[in-house]
């Protein structure tokens, strides 16, 4: 009987199982797309004659010998130095995550247990301060960064991000630690801990899950940056987007917008493999953010 009254009806089954099916395809699709067009030619994959030549790639065929290559890889990653900007990419991102990380997690902390009034105001700040648009933001270092001549350094563009980027982890990592009571690093300190030991012992294994959160949110700021990045860094030092948006604009050359092409999936692909090995983690830390007390 129970079974009877919880059980959906077919047709709704079938309409939301459809919707859903349907969704995940137009979402996945762009990227599925992209990815198997990387491994054609140009001639196939922007073919305007026949749509189909991006699947079976006939031109693919008569130019290589085979239905697939990896002349669009070889020539982003080898040709073109593609590497360096994946490296570039790691060293900011890394440099970005682990500061912002640091100084988010104490001030959220400081903030969160803080009784004073002006907490609430120096929050309204670090908003007004990550709302403004970044480019009003990045144009305020050029000229000081010319002048003490560190401009197109990858150090300047980490300082710059980590500025945009506090603010952000400040607010949502000071709503993390709204929700874990008070009486958690009291008891701590209680037996014996200083209140730097109570917050790194007692606090922040609670808090993981919103570390995590936070530092992914850190982490796509950082990874997905093209303003700040292509406005402080030289030719020499460019990160994965601004090299991408180089290959669509100066290499239009036969064969070499294939380039771009592999560039943008090899960006894309850490994105997937990070959301799919912390997915548990940002689930439970935006769970956890979204409910205070």
């Amino acid at each position: 009987m129970a079974k009877t009254l919880h059980q959906k009806p077919l047709p709704l089954v079938l309409l939301s199982t459809g919707f859903v099916l349907f969704w995940l395809f137009l979402a996945a699709f762009p990227f599925i797309w992209t990815a198997w067009g990387s491994f054609k030619v140009e001639a196939d994959f922007f073919s305007r004659t026949d749509w189909m030549n991006a699947i079976f790639g006939p031109a693919t065929t008569r130019q290589t010998g085979d239905a697939f290559t990896m002349q669009g890889y070889y020539g982003a990653w080898v040709e073109q130095g593609f590497w360096k900007a994946v490296l570039n990419t790691g060293i900011v991102v890394f440099a970005v995550v682990t500061i912002s990380l640091t100084f988010g997690t104490l001030g959220g902390y400081a903030l969160a247990r803080s009784g004073f009034r002006y907490t609430f105001w120096l929050l309204i700040a670090a908003l007004i301060f990550r709302a403004m648009p970044h480019v009003t933001l990045v144009s305020g270092y050029l000229l000081p960064f010319f002048e003490m001549n560190i401009w197109g350094y990858l150090p300047t563009t980490i300082i710059v991000l980590v500025a945009i980027n506090q603010p952000f982890t400040l607010w949502m990592l000071h709503s993390f630690f709204l929700t874990i009571p008070k009486d958690l690093d009291e008891s701590a300190m209680v037996d014996g801990c200083t209140r730097f030991q109570a917050f790194r012992l007692a606090v922040i294994p609670v808090m993981w899950p919103g570390v995590v959160t936070t530092g992914l949110f850190s982490f796509l700021l950082a990874y997905n940056d093209f303003t700040v990045t292509s406005m402080l860094l030289s030719q020499e030092n460019q990160t994965m987007i601004p090299k991408i948006n180089g290959f669509l604009g100066s290499t239009q050359q036969e064969g070499k917008v294939m380039y771009a092409v592999a560039a943008a999936v090899s960006a894309m692909a850490p994105l997937f493999v990070l959301v799919m090995v912390f997915q548990r983690q940002i689930v439970s830390g935006l769970t956890a953010g979204a409910v205070k007390g």
